[in-house]
């Protein structure tokens, strides 16, 4: 990944964005030739020199101050994800070209503790990742409520990727396209803050190759904090359920659990019950019945025997 040419590309895109009437600045009779803000007019609202904001736009963040930070945040009016997003990228600045990737040991699995907290959530689905969107483990409901994608055999799962290259997750994720710019706005929050990760710039290098979808959100710049947000799921057992996905961090673990709750008395808690029952029902540990016998038309669908959920 290009450093400087990350930090060009979000500076520009959020000076673009921005009218000089949302900026508090009236608008001259000239023909404007650019979208947005004149750098000279962010370089006033911030209060630093033309030259000087010139320099960081064109990637020279190193140096830069908080408080310069700060005033170019305010002045290009940044929210939250963004104004940490710029610190980030200011931190990360490489000074010597020669800076190399490193590659992290992958990750052995979340610890028994995070394992037992994973199991004893029996009402809830369930699952702990990366920050890179590796899923590492999941409850029960969890794999019920994914339709089988995330059985252990099938563990890692790489969210991003099955996102934007296996088909199914079209079917899964109801609201598709706003998952998809919320989860490529994550991953540009983490490779903000760890640009050097070897395992992040290959994920990014090959969706890069491989999506279209993935290129065009990715360049627009635009950043996430993956914290609240509500999904519609379509599950072969009880149909499409609209859920609450909460991240919970583990900063001493660099895991994330995701956990989906249901409003009280929706619909969804009904459907999450329904699943749970299932799910139980069908635990591995019972015996599978015999395949060659005649479905009796009122048994459930066992999405276990579908690679995908869809």
């Amino acid at each position: 990944m290009d450093r400087r040419r990350d930090i060009q590309e979000f500076l520009t895109s959020r000076r673009a964005r921005l009218t000089p009437e949302q900026a508090g600045l009236a608008r001259s009779g000239d023909t404007r030739r650019v979208a947005g803000l004149r750098r000279e007019e962010v370089a006033t609202l911030a209060g630093v020199s033309v030259d000087y904001y010139a320099r960081l736009e064109r990637g020279q963040l190193a140096g830069a101050s908080n408080s310069v930070l700060e005033a170019v945040s305010r002045a290009l009016q940044l929210d939250e994800a963004e104004r940490q997003h710029l610190f980030d990228l200011a931190r990360n600045v490489e000074r010597k070209p020669s800076c190399r990737l490193r590659r992290k040991s992958a990750p052995s699995g979340p610890r028994q503790a995070v394992m037992s907290i994973l199991a004893g959530m029996t009402g809830l689905p369930a699952y702990v990742r990366t920050p890179k969107m590796e899923i590492l483990a999941a409850n029960e409901l969890c794999q019920a409520l994914y339709g089988g994608a995330l059985d252990e055999s099938r563990l890692p799962l790489n969210l991003a990727r099955y996102l934007f290259l296996d088909p199914h997750s079209r079917g899964f994720f109801l609201d598709w396209e706003a998952i998809a710019d919320d989860l490529v706005g994550a991953l540009r929050i983490v490779a903000g803050r760890d640009p050097r990760d070897r395992a992040l710039s290959d994920l990014i290098g090959e969706l890069s190759t491989r999506s279209d979808e993935f290129v065009a959100r990715w360049a627009r710049q635009n950043v996430r904090l993956h914290r609240t947000t509500r999904k519609r799921l379509q599950n072969r057992v009880v149909g499409a359920i609209e859920l609450t996905g909460n991240a919970l961090e583990l900063p001493g673990d660099d895991l994330v659990l995701i956990a989906y709750t249901a409003d009280p008395g929706s619909p969804a808690e009904d459907q999450l019950q329904l699943l749970a029952s299932w799910a139980a029902s069908h635990s591995p540990t019972m015996v599978d019945p015999d395949p060659a016998k005649p479905s009796s038309g009122t048994d459930l669908p066992d999405p276990r025997h579908t690679p995908f959920p869809f």
